[in-house]
């Protein structure tokens, strides 16, 4: 194997280990955001006159 060829294999080694690293960092990302609360009560306020 030549030296160029060594080099590239090594090159692609590290940033194939550097990808699988950061790939669980990036997935914790992508989580969708809850939907808002928006429930609403029927029941009429306290003390409230009929």
């Amino acid at each position: 194997m030549t030296r160029a060829k060594k080099i590239l294999t090594t090159i692609a080694l590290l940033l194939t280990a550097a990808a699988a690293s950061a790939s669980p960092a990036l997935a914790d990302n992508s989580l969708p955001a809850p939907a808002p609360d928006t429930a609403v009560s029927v029941a009429p306020p306290a003390n409230s006159a009929p």
